[in-house]
């Protein structure tokens, strides 16, 4: 790696920690190409991102961001799982590490806060931005849908009425 990908590489490195909300970090020990194949896939299907980087580089691209924090985690061959959301790359690396004897997680941190394991399963747990947002647009329309239920009931209950003596007519005419 010359200078200028290493230059590019930090550059990388440096615009995905202030554009983040989340990052962790990861330990790899021996998984294979596939493995991380798999991994860099659920964490693009989750809309994270998932790298392995020199941590002499990913030392210098903390520099002038708020995950500071990470510096000391970044020790033997690690990877950083990164996502705008803040539980979507915690919730993918907690999964893929339940499965996954060569893969540990050392820690993270949320801008300025850093997590530790616990704090990183702890992250996982919460519900992710886009399940928020369903709830919130669920509790905003519910009300509608019950207004729109109540307005329609007595328009309900008198076409019953009238069906009912339409019935009750028809059956005396009949007789």
């Amino acid at each position: 790696m010359d200078r200028a990908e290493k230059a590019a590489a930090v550059a990388d490195l440096n615009r995905t920690f202030t554009e983040v909300g989340v990052v962790v970090v990861t330990r790899n020990l021996g998984m294979t190409v596939a493995q991380s194949t798999t991994l860099r896939n659920k964490m693009r299907d989750a809309g994270a991102t998932y790298k392995v980087s020199k941590n002499k580089l990913a030392r210098i691209a903390l520099d002038g961001t708020d995950y500071l924090s990470l510096g000391d985690m970044l020790t033997g061959p690690v990877g950083l799982a990164a996502s705008v959301d803040p539980v979507a790359a915690a919730k993918v690396v907690v999964d893929f590490a339940k499965g996954n004897d060569k893969f540990e997680i050392v820690g993270g941190a949320m801008g300025t806060t850093a997590l530790d394991l616990a704090g990183v399963q702890a992250l996982a747990t919460m519900p992710s931005l886009d399940e928020l947002r369903a709830k919130i647009v669920g509790l905003l329309v519910a009300p509608a849908t019950k207004i729109a239920t109540i307005a329609q009931a007595p328009a309900a209950q008198i076409a019953r009425v009238l069906s009912a003596y339409a019935e009750k007519n028809a059956e005396t005419e009949a007789a």
